[in-house]
């Protein structure tokens, strides 16, 4: 296999710096954008495009999709990259499933994803509150439904219990790579586990698809990322999704490095080589952006 040539990372010096042109993006207009945002207000529910700020909100928002963060928005982890609220959490919701399932419904999605802030203070780190709004989601509209959970703190039969609603795709982003994990994603990250987890999933149910997304920028050298993405390979991982990391607030790590479009397609090139059926990759893709296309050609 052609790997792209190592890159070593550009070490910025601190001060503000101007996004390259790559990343600028114009606000698309029309009222889609005020329904959806209106929608999740008036059913009292949380999406990650607004509380991890998304550079993709307004663009989903316009085209009536958004990706739902139940649990609550606030989380008992303090990864590094990350900007939802952290803190004292609150009890879990019992309507936010039908609430969820409801706006998917009116939305008309043809995909649903959700996601969740992470719930380590809970005994199954959230996994029935997913089990119930796949059901619910599933009652009320005939979506595609793809979950993005966190690592259920290892909990195995969390894990276990999730793969049974048999939603259609099973997401969980490794982010980075195993060096970094620490610094991104925490001291309760796992990177032998996120692998587990995928072996585990197809192991129990081999018609779900698995999915996982990195973001780069972080300070990864080429070498690094394409050993992960082998490893998640081999672990049974068929879908992924390379994006550039954007700091969202002063106070999450520093944007180490933009990686320019070419090398996000040569990247893209390269993991299909190595066996992922389905790539998305490029300085604005996130893990839930355009999902629904990632789907399509295997349930059409």
């Amino acid at each position: 296999m052609n790997r792209p040539s190592p890159k070593l990372p550009i070490v910025f010096d601190g001060r503000p710096r101007n996004l390259p042109r790559w990343l600028k993006r114009k606000v698309p207009k029309g009222d889609a954008n005020h329904f959806t945002a209106g929608l999740v207000r008036e059913l009292g529910l949380a999406t990650v495009c607004e509380h991890a700020r998304c550079p993709n909100r307004m663009e989903c928002y316009a085209q009536k999709t958004a990706t739902f963060m139940i649990l609550g928005d606030v989380c008992t982890r303090r990864c590094g990259f990350c900007c939802v609220a952290k803190g004292k959490t609150r009890p879990v919701d019992p309507g936010e499933p039908e609430r969820v399932a409801e706006a998917a419904r009116r939305l008309g999605l043809e995909h649903v994803v959700v996601t969740a802030v992470t719930r380590d203070d809970l005994p199954d780190g959230g996994a029935d509150h997913f089990v119930r709004t796949v059901a619910a989601v599933r009652r009320a509209t005939g979506a595609t439904i793809e979950v993005l959970p966190s690592d259920f703190a290892g909990n195995r039969e969390a894990v276990d219990r999730l793969v049974d609603a048999a939603p259609d795709v099973y997401n969980h982003n490794a982010e980075t790579v195993p060096r970094l994990y620490g610094k991104v994603r925490g001291r309760k990250a796992d990177y032998p586990w996120t692998l587990e987890m995928f072996r585990r999933i197809k192991a129990r149910n081999g018609s779900i698809q698995t999915k996982t997304g990195l973001m780069l920028g972080l300070g990864e050298t080429s070498d690094e990322l394409l050993d992960t993405l082998a490893d998640l390979v081999e672990a049974g991982c068929a879908m992924l999704t390379l994006g550039q990391y954007l700091q969202p607030s002063p106070a999450q790590l520093p944007v180490v490095r933009y990686v320019p479009p070419e090398e996000f397609d040569a990247l893209g090139r390269a993991a299909r080589r190595m066996g992922f059926a389905q790539v998305a990759s490029g300085p604005l893709v996130r893990s839930s952006y355009h999902a629904r296309d990632m789907v399509r050609p295997a349930s059409d």
